[in-house]
C-alpha cells in the first residue's frame, strides 16, 4: 500500500484495503441507500431488511443473521470464556465485557452527562442518570 506500507499477496486484497484510506464505498443497498466498502458487508446488511437468519444453533435452534453472533451464542452452552483480564485473571465470554471490566481497574469513565458533567464507566449508567434530570 503506497499510503501505509502494508503488503498483500493478492492485488484484490490491496484494492479492498485502499478503500480504508480513500473512504470509497462502492456497494450500495437498494432499499435504504447505505453504502459499504466491501460486498460482504452489504450482504450482511441486507439481512436487516429481509430478516434472513442463516446461522442456527445445533443445541437450541436459535438462529442468527451473522455467523459471529452464533459463535458468541455457542459460548452460553459451552461456558467458554476466552477473554481474560491481565490484572486479576477474571474471564469473559465476550470481549466487550472484558473492556467494561478493565475500567474497574483503570477508573476510566468515558460516558459523560451533557447536563451536569458527571461521568460513568458504563453507558447504561449514564442513561439511568440522565433520567434524573
Amino acid at each position: 500500500c503506497p499510503e501505509c506500507g502494508k503488503t498483500f499477496g493478492r492485488t484484490s486484497n490491496l484494492v479492498k484495503h485502499l478503500r480504508t484510506h480513500t473512504g470509497e464505498k462502492p456497494y450500495g443497498c437498494g432499499r435504504c441507500g447505505k453504502t459499504f466498502s466491501l460486498s460482504s458487508n452489504l450482504v450482511k446488511h441486507l439481512r436487516t431488511h429481509t430478516g434472513e437468519k442463516p446461522y442456527g444453533c445445533g443445541r437450541c435452534g436459535k438462529t442468527f443473521s451473522l455467523s459471529s453472533n452464533l459463535v458468541k451464542h455457542l459460548r452460553t452452552h459451552t461456558g467458554e470464556k476466552p477473554y481474560g483480564c491481565g490484572r486479576c485473571g477474571k474471564t469473559f465470554s465476550l470481549s466487550s465485557n472484558l473492556v467494561k471490566h478493565l475500567r474497574t481497574h483503570t477508573g476510566e469513565k468515558p460516558y459523560g452527562c451533557g447536563r451536569c458533567g458527571k461521568t460513568f464507566s458504563l453507558s447504561s449508567n449514564l442513561v439511568k442518570h440522565e433520567r434524573t434530570h
